[in-house]
C-alpha cells in the first residue's frame, strides 16, 4: 500500500482530508487549550504544532494513510484530527496501528470522533487488509474511552501498560489498551 493516499474520506457529516496551511493555527489553538490537552502530558506550542503536521503528511506520503485533518461539511473546516497511525518502539504493542482523535472543544459532544474513527476503522480493514487496530489511553481518559467503546473497540486489560515516555509516577502513565480485529466488524455486521 505504500505511496496510496487514501483522501477525502467522507461520512455523512464530515471531511477527512490531508492537511493544508490553513490547518496550521487552528491545529495549534487546539493543541495550547488546557482542556483539550488534558490527558497529554501538557499542552503543545505553535512549532510542536507544525512539527506534527509536518510528521503526519509525511506518513501520508510513506504509508498512504495518517491522521486526517476533519472538516464538517457546510461547517467548520478545521475541528480537528482522527485517523491511524503506526505504533512504534518503545511502545510495547510496536508495531501496530493504533486509531486516534483529537477535536476542538467546540466539537465535543456531537459524536464527530466516532464518525470519523468509524470511517477510518473502514479505511483499516477494507482497503489497508489490517487484522488488527489499536488505541490506547490513559486510565482516566472517560471521553476517549466511550469513543472507543462506541466504535466497537473492546478493552484488553491483559494488554494494558505503562506509557514509556511517561516517567515512574507520571499521573497518566498507567494507559489502558483497547483493540478491534477484522473479524470483530464481520461478527458485527452478521
Amino acid at each position: 500500500m505504500s505511496g496510496v493516499v487514501h483522501a477525502p474520506l467522507e461520512t455523512p457529516r464530515l471531511i477527512l482530508r490531508r492537511w493544508g496551511d490553513s490547518d496550521r493555527a487552528p491545529f495549534a489553538e487546539l493543541n495550547s487549550d488546557p482542556e483539550v490537552m488534558r490527558y497529554f502530558p501538557s499542552t503543545v506550542d505553535r512549532a510542536g504544532s507544525d512539527g506534527t503536521i509536518a510528521r503526519v503528511e509525511k506518513g501520508f506520503e510513506v504509508l498512504g494513510y495518517g491522521l486526517y485533518a476533519v472538516e464538517v461539511k457546510g461547517g467548520s473546516p478545521f475541528i480537528g484530527y482522527v485517523g491511524l497511525a503506526p505504533v512504534r518502539a518503545p511502545n510495547p504493542l510496536a508495531p501496530g496501528v493504533e486509531i486516534g482523535w483529537r477535536l476542538a472543544r467546540r466539537a465535543w459532544g456531537r459524536g464527530y470522533a466516532s464518525e470519523a474513527a468509524r470511517a477510518c476503522l473502514a479505511l483499516a480493514f477494507d482497503h489497508l487488509g489490517l487484522e488488527e487496530v489499536v488505541s490506547f489511553t490513559a486510565v482516566d481518559n472517560a471521553p476517549s474511552r466511550a469513543v472507543m467503546h462506541r466504535i466497537g473497540m473492546r478493552h484488553a486489560p491483559e494488554r494494558d501498560f505503562d506509557h514509556p515516555a511517561l516517567e515512574v509516577g507520571h499521573r497518566l502513565r498507567r494507559h489502558v489498551l483497547y483493540a478491534i480485529r477484522r473479524e470483530d466488524l464481520t461478527t458485527a455486521a452478521s
